[in-house]
């Protein structure tokens, strides 16, 4: 060590020590007592971990998946028109769907004042798919071609109605904003198997058409766990990663070494105050450096040969695109990150649904199917969890003026749909079903819950063993309740 930097290290322990003494004086034992527990604690809660550790954590039990691409589709996806098929509903067009279906009082404040609530049955052939013959939309032409690989649930169920708390129930098992999302709790059990990038990447995208519902960070964050589980954000547009390139003027050894005394100044408040939250910066400061050399070449996709980049669509060089980022989250996964999630936005059509459905199946059916594709050519698939879903279907009768070629559809929690494929999961069959109307589940409804249980076993995580102390109760993803779905497991 320089002696430059002995000097600069005893004048801040100096410094730090008056303060700390002056400061401290008065509180005596039990702010001691106070400090070991909050050591103790940040070791015990894993917020230490990244600093002596940065191989993977322990499953409860063997995995079949080693990571998770979950490609969320932000607005409520109709299911009617996508995975639902219910051909019988063309005989009953325009026709009233009858209250004993769907009551007055379930119907939300958007569209229950229509005086009239036209069946509005979808406008799109549903085919039969792969050797499974697993019904699928026409819109999917490039995902029917992986019907065989997946699993369609179309009797998942939800409570929430409306877009923001819906989305917080899927990602985090609670409506009320504050707790962990999905990726963080898997950070926290298992750590990180990559030293060069985030344990869990969020990106976004939107459709071609409306911007559609916002998406909070808080739907990656890591709540009451450590912070530094909570997921890193790949940004849609400039700079992927906010502050992770040298300043202008400044070199990297100059920046290597603000950061190495910076590491130092805060290892000594750590040993002064013991908040964990010191450590989690630590670790942050320490991945950003390293994520100056791997996030560049990671986005670099001058080594994808052009048979790959054209597999994911025209879209693919397009920062942003959701054809963009499912190349980005394969690069991704191949590098080592655990969990990494899509958020594709505009899917909310409450009028004029036919065509901005197309429009969004047109952005998001190609580079989907690619991505499995891919995983598949590189021996990735059958250890890679993949899940599509959104936050809720919509109604089977159409929000305002329905014609033979054009109608909209409301929020729908009773029932929609979803798919997984990969990492154990049966496919080419369906789960679930709905009533003739596809209104409300009437054979293995689940709820999110049941979806998040199955997703984290898969990963070698018991749901019911995974929890954290917080506020007096022991919290953890699925709360109270959830079941893991065996059925379709192989």
């Amino acid at each position: 060590m320089r002696s430059d930097e002995i000097t600069f290290i005893e004048q801040t322990k100096s410094l730090i020590n008056r303060r700390f003494f002056l400061g401290r004086a008065g509180i005596g034992l039990a702010a001691l007592n106070g400090l070991i527990r909050a050591q103790e604690k940040a070791l015990a809660s894993g917020a230490l971990k990244r600093k002596t550790d940065s191989g993977p954590g322990t499953a409860h039990f063997l995995p079949k998946a080693k990571r998770v691409i979950y490609l969320f589709q932000s607005g409520g996806p109709s299911q009617l028109d996508l995975y639902d098929p219910k051909p019988a509903l063309r005989k009953r067009f325009g026709e009233e769907v009858p209250k004993s279906i769907y009551p007055d009082e379930r119907k939300t404040t958007m569209s229950n004042a229509q005086s009239k609530f036209g069946t509005a049955p979808s406008v799109f052939k549903f085919n039969r798919c792969g050797k499974s013959g697993l019904e699928l939309s026409e819109l999917l032409p490039n995902i029917s071609q992986m019907a065989d690989d997946m699993c369609v649930i179309r009797s998942m169920h939800t409570q929430a109605i409306n877009h923001d708390p819906a989305i917080t129930l899927m990602q985090t098992g609670s409506q009320i904003p504050g707790r962990p999302s999905m990726g963080a709790w898997l950070s926290y059990v298992l750590g990180s198997e990559t030293e060069n990038l985030p344990t869990f990447v969020a990106m976004s995208s939107r459709g071609s058409g409306k911007g559609g519902q916002p998406i909070y960070d808080r739907l990656w964050g890591s709540g009451f766990l450590p912070s530094v589980h909570q997921g890193v954000k790949f940004r849609n547009q400039g700079s992927p990663v906010l502050d992770i390139y040298d300043p202008a003027g400044v070199d990297t050894n100059v920046r290597r070494t603000m950061l190495d005394y910076l590491g130092k100044l805060n290892e000594l408040k750590f040993q002064s105050s013991g908040d964990a939250e010191i450590q989690t910066r630590i670790a942050q400061y320490e991945l950003a450096g390293k994520m100056q050399a791997s996030v560049p070449e990671l986005l670099d996709f001058t080594q994808e040969t052009e048979s790959s980049m054209a597999m994911y669509g025209k879209d693919v060089r397009r920062q942003g695109s959701f054809a963009f980022n499912c190349l980005v989250a394969r690069r991704l996964a191949e590098r080592g990150v655990r969990f990494i999630q899509l958020f594709h936005q505009g899917w909310d059509q409450h009028v004029n649904l036919p065509n901005q459905i197309r429009r969004q199946c047109i952005d998001t059916d190609q580079p989907t199917a690619a991505l499995i594709q891919d995983l598949k050519l590189r021996g990735m698939f059958e250890d890679t969890l993949i899940v599509w879903a959104g936050e809720f279907g919509r109604t089977v009768y159409s929000q305002g003026n329905l014609t033979q070629q054009s109608y909209g559809r409301d929020h729908h929690g009773n029932c929609f749909s979803v798919w997984l494929a990969g990492a154990g999961i049966r496919g080419g069959m369906s789960y679930g079903a709905t009533d003739d109307y596809s209104v409300n589940v009437v054979e293995n409804k689940l709820e999110p819950h049941d979806l998040n249980a199955t997703i984290l076993h898969q990963m070698g995580i018991d749901h019911t063993r995974l929890t954290y102390p917080f506020q007096g109760r022991d919290y953890r993803l699925t709360d109270v309740h959830g079941n893991v779905v065996r059925d379709i497991l192989s």
